[in-house]
């Protein structure tokens, strides 16, 4: 549109038009139910946090969140890049029934901050990468409460923490930004979807025959009743988890975001805990260090799982 407002942005070898800047995304005041936050706001925290969030986004195919008027606005659910989209920005092409679809792939900066522009606030990551679609390298456990007792997904976490441990398998801890926690495994590729989500789903299973009363693998709601949801359901092909340091399209912009698991006796700790305000800073303290390098194979977790299960 001529006269539109546009502030350019440098990013690495490429330069990012942000159109608009000035649009507000999350409203704040009582309306709002936190700060006020522009589209510059959100690009200025992408471009801060893009050395913590890169890692986890690189090589992996994204479905992209967008409100084009703000968290108030109507959303929609990118899976197909368009072609408008610059041809410097990393494409797969991911067989589906049909045919295919051209999914984003988020490698640089320039293309996290193209994303904020296009007003693509949360970005949702394969479990897998463009390389080996059918093995995923992460292992994800939703902690998904009944309601907002947060002391119940605190818990839940702390006895799956506990459980991997005896199953030597590294993990780290995220808030989901919304109202649970993820707690991601690393992997080392070896197993295909179908085995990774049978052994999240046996881990699972063994937590909650441990804790019936607390706990429940129950996918319908009905039959959850008041007690925390294992859910293991995004380790499957072509399901996606929300990409750590991602902003959530929530009032306050909360985010996303790893915490190391001293972190989880912090009795002030929720979902939503950290925002687009304090996020980076979070991230500088690199809760992760040395986790999602230790990738390793279900096989030995398996036996030692089974040998506790007698």
């Amino acid at each position: 549109m001529s006269g539109e407002a546009v502030r350019t942005v440098r990013a690495g070898r490429h330069t990012v038009g942000v159109h608009r800047p000035d649009k507000v995304l999350f409203p704040g005041g009582d309306g709002g139910g936190g700060e006020e936050y522009t589209k510059s706001d959100l690009v200025d925290y992408y471009r801060a946090v893009a050395p913590f969030m890169l890692p986890h986004l690189r090589g992996r195919p994204l479905m992209l969140e967008r409100h084009p008027d703000g968290v108030d606005g109507p959303r929609f659910m990118q899976k197909n890049t368009p072609d408008t989209y610059p041809e410097w920005i990393t494409r797969v092409e991911v067989a589906k029934e049909g045919g295919t679809v051209c999914h984003t792939v988020c490698d640089d900066s320039a293309t996290l901050l193209y994303l904020a522009d296009q007003a693509a606030l949360t970005l949702h990551r394969w479990l897998s990468r463009a390389d080996d679609l059918g093995r995923p390298d992460r292992m994800v456990f939703d902690l998904d409460p009944a309601g907002d007792d947060f002391a119940s997904v605190r818990e839940a976490a702390r006895l799956l923490g506990e459980l991997l441990d005896a199953l030597k398998l590294p993990s780290g801890l995220m808030t989901t930004g919304s109202r649970g926690l993820h707690v991601v495994v690393p992997l080392n590729g070896h197993q295909d979807f179908d085995e990774v989500r049978e052994f999240a789903r046996e881990v699972a299973d063994t937590l909650a025959t441990a804790h019936p009363d607390r706990l429940t693998t129950a996918a319908r709601k009905k039959d959850r009743g008041d007690r925390l949801y294992l859910d293991v359901q995004r380790n499957a092909y072509a399901q996606t988890a929300v990409a750590p340091f991602t902003v959530r399209a929530l009032p306050g912009a909360p985010v996303a975001t790893p915490l190391s698991w001293d972190e989880l006796e912090d009795p002030a700790l929720h979902a939503r805990r950290w925002t687009v305000a304090d996020a980076v800073e979070q991230a500088r303290t690199r809760p992760w260090a040395g986790i999602m390098s230790r990738a390793r194979s279900l096989g030995p977790a398996r036996r030692r799982l089974n040998a506790l299960r007698g």
